[in-house]
Order: structure tokens, then C-alpha cells, then sequence
């Protein structure tokens, strides 16, 4: 008779909520497909007869496929309506939380390339599909490793929002070193280090002294950018040939896969920093799926005092975890200068911290999701480059916000289908 009389109470709103969100979502969505239907397919840039050109290799005067002409109006006419359809059904059918995440890749990748056929057409430059594919790879890797350290952070129990800070201190350490010392690998180790020192401070506060973890993530991220910002206006500013040169990796050709076409050179020409942050994820994955350490790094996220009563020692485990989490963001730092043979900046991280645990919520916390979430952010980011020769009537500004907009479009979108470990950002307190 409890039973009976309790379980409307606690599934009833819960699922109300989820089927309003639903509702809402998929009409958004069949909306912003309309508004696509009307400005990318019956457009005036799409009319009289237009054509788009793609590209198919790198260098258009090199050898490799040649390129594709597709009329713009038919082809943008029936990716938008395949995006209404999607937004539709997500709207009204009764549909799986799998089935829905399934449309919205769907939706996404229907409107993405309409919104492509319409920017290219009647364009004598055409898109270039591996420069794509490789900015948006490139763009793409802080956000892997930086969603990476949220992810082990908060199975672990703690919020990681720091992640920007710990690009910037990792960024600025890797540079100051490898200036100093001529070496790309002394410069490595040291800007681990700094995403790591960073992460230590989030440990100690968090698990010993109790801090509410989102603003102590927050401190922490304006903490990082005044030591930086101080640091670069009294070395770095006053004698860059000493402190601000910092040598970057050199390219590496993998024999085979970078003759693969359209895709070979893009991806299988990149420096040792690139091809580890790919090779990362599924070894993330493995750890935390298939392994005992995952398995009770996964119970200390989710039930702490059940872990305790079987001998797990949650407070190690989760400084230990989140340590290692630093090592991973402080990596990101590193590949915005020494990775990128770029000089450090203030506040060079660019917002990029954020949009990482952006990528990792709508990943719903899993190391495959963040990345695939990590790709779409970073062809968002990589737009604006795509787009500014084409001659596009968006403005340059608008496009430079383009991240930012998607980021907020799709964790809209997304976030709701997603749940955080049960004791993330929850103090653990031993009895």
C-alpha cells in the first residue's frame, strides 16, 4: 500500500519535466529548421541555379580527388527538412532518451551542412572539406583534454570549473620553461605540472576544507589569470626573446594513413601532442570502464559512503583522481603554446575552459561523448576562418561569437538528457 501511494509522487513530476523538455525542444528545434528552410534553401543566395563546390584536398593544387559540384537550392531544400522532420519527431513521438540523442545528431548535422551548401554557393572558392576537418581536429583538443579532467574530476565526486585556469597556468608554465630552457619536452612537463598545481589547490580546499566547489572553481580560474597576467606583464612583456619564445613540436607524417584520401593529411600529419589527445579518450575510457581503479572511481562519484563501507578510501581516491585531472588540463595549456608554436598571452585560454565542461555535459559524462561534443564546439570555433573568404553576408562578429552560440544551443538542447555523478560537487565528511 506505500508503495502504491509513494511512487506517483517521485516519478510523476520527474516525468512531466522530462516530457515538457521534450516538447519544447523538438519544436525549438523544428523552428530553427524553418527559419533554415526559408533563409538557406529558398534564399536568394541559393537561387538561380547555384552550385557549391567542395574541395576534396588540401591543397587545391596538389594532387588527390577532385571536387564535387551539388546544386545549393535542392540539396539545402532537403537537409532542412530533414532537420523539421527530426525536431518534429522529437517533439510528438513517444521516443527512447537513446532515440533522442540520435535525432539531435541528426538535426545538428542536417542544419550544419545546409548552412554550408547556402554559405558556398555561387562561390569560385568552393569549401575546402580537409582544411575543415583539420582546423576542427586542431580546434578540437584543448576541449578533449580539458572535458578528460572534468570528467575524471567529477566522477570522482568533484566539480572540476577550474579548467580554464588550469590551461592558463599550464600555458604560461610550458612557455616560460621551454623559452628558458630551448626544450619542447622540459616545457611539457612543466605546463602538466602547472594544470596540476592548479588542480592540487582545488583538492585541498575541496575535499579538507569544504568549499562550495563552483566557487572555489571560479576563484581559482581568476586566481590563475592574475598570477599569469602579473607574471607576463613583468617577464614576458618586458623581454620575450627570453621568456616568451618557446619552440613548438614538429609534424609528424604517419606512412599509410596520411596518404588516405581527403582525410590522410589532415589528420595523420600532426605533431605528437595532437595524436595523444585522440589517443587519450579511448584509453580514458578503458581505465574508467574496464578497470578496479575505475570501477571505484565511478563509486566514489556516485555513493561514497557505500564505497567507505567497503574499504575504498574516498578522500585519497578523489586527491589522487583530481591530481591526475590537473596533469590533463595542464596538458590543454601546453598545447595552446607549445602545441600550437604560439607565444603566451594573457588570458590566451579564451573562454575554452568552459566550453570543455560544456562538451562534457553534453557528453553526459563519457569520454566518446565529450569527444564527439569537443568536435562540434571545435567546428563551431574554426567557422569564422571557414567562412571569411567566401564572402558571406553574416558579419565577422557574429561569427567570432559562433562557439558560444552553439555551445548555449546544444547543452539547451542536450543538457536536459543528461545526469551528473549522484555526489559531484558534494563533500564527502568520514561518520
Amino acid at each position: 500500500m506505500t508503495t502504491a501511494t509513494t511512487e506517483p509522487r517521485t516519478t510523476g513530476p520527474l516525468v512531466v519535466k522530462t516530457d515538457r523538455s521534450k516538447l519544447i525542444g523538438g519544436i525549438a528545434q523544428a523552428v530553427v529548421g524553418l527559419y533554415g528552410l526559408w533563409a538557406f534553401g529558398l534564399g536568394s543566395r541559393t537561387a538561380h541555379d547555384a552550385h557549391t563546390l567542395f574541395v576534396l584536398k588540401l591543397d587545391p593544387a596538389g594532387s588527390g580527388p577532385g571536387s564535387i559540384s551539388a546544386p545549393a537550392q535542392p540539396v539545402a531544400i532537403a537537409l532542412t527538412a530533414v532537420a523539421i522532420i527530426c525536431g518534429l519527431v522529437r517533439a510528438f513521438a513517444p521516443i527512447s532518451a537513446k532515440t533522442q540523442r540520435w535525432l539531435a545528431a541528426g538535426y545538428f548535422g542536417s542544419i550544419v551542412l545546409a548552412f554550408l551548401i547556402w554559405a558556398a554557393a555561387g562561390s569560385g572558392i568552393g569549401m575546402n572539406v580537409p582544411s575543415i576537418i583539420e582546423q576542427t581536429a586542431i580546434a578540437a583538443v584543448p576541449l578533449v583534454l580539458g572535458s578528460l579532467s572534468a570528467l575524471l574530476c567529477e566522477r570522482s565526486g568533484v566539480v572540476n570549473i577550474a579548467v580554464e585556469g588550469q590551461f592558463l597556468f599550464g600555458a604560461f608554465s610550458a612557455a616560460l620553461t621551454a623559452s628558458m630552457t630551448h626544450s619542447v619536452w622540459a616545457g611539457l612537463i612543466a605546463g602538466c605540472l602547472g594544470g596540476a598545481l592548479m588542480c592540487s589547490l582545488l583538492a585541498v580546499f575541496a575535499n579538507r576544507y569544504l568549499i562550495e566547489q563552483v566557487v572555489l572553481g571560479v576563484v581559482l580560474n581568476l586566481l590563475a589569470s592574475g598570477i599569469t597576467g602579473f607574471l607576463y606583464d613583468r617577464l614576458m612583456s618586458t623581454d620575450g626573446a627570453t621568456y616568451n619564445t618557446p619552440p613548438g613540436f614538429s609534424a609528424i607524417s604517419i606512412p599509410g594513413l596520411s596518404s588516405i584520401p581527403i582525410i590522410g593529411e589532415a589528420l595523420f600529419n600532426q605533431n605528437i601532442l595532437f595524436y595523444a589527445t585522440y589517443l587519450l579518450v579511448p584509453i580514458v575510457w578503458f581505465l574508467l570502464f574496464r578497470t578496479r581503479w575505475g570501477l571505484r572511481t565511478r563509486a566514489v562519484g556516485e555513493h561514497p559512503t557505500a564505497a567507505d563501507t567497503v574499504g575504498i578510501k574516498v578522500i585519497g581516491l578523489r586527491y589522487r583522481n583530481v591530481i591526475t585531472a590537473g596533469l590533463l588540463s595542464g596538458l590543454g595549456g601546453v598545447w595552446l603554446t607549445l602545441g600550437l608554436d604560439s607565444q603566451f598571452g594573457k588570458d590566451m585560454s579564451d573562454g575554452k575552459g568552459y566550453i570543455a565542461i560544456a562538451a562534457l555535459i553534453v557528453g553526459r559524462w563519457s569520454p566518446l561523448g565529450a569527444l564527439g561534443a569537443a568536435v562540434l564546439f571545435g567546428f563551431a570555433t574554426e567557422l569564422n576562418l571557414a567562412l571569411s573568404s567566401l564572402g558571406t553576408p553574416i558579419p565577422g562578429a557574429f561569427l567570432s561569437m559562433a562557439p558560444y552560440l552553439v555551445t548555449i544551443f546544444v547543452v539547451a538542447a542536450l543538457g536536459g538528457l543528461a545526469r551528473p555523478p549522484a555526489a559531484s560537487g558534494k563533500p564527502y565528511v568520514k561518520g
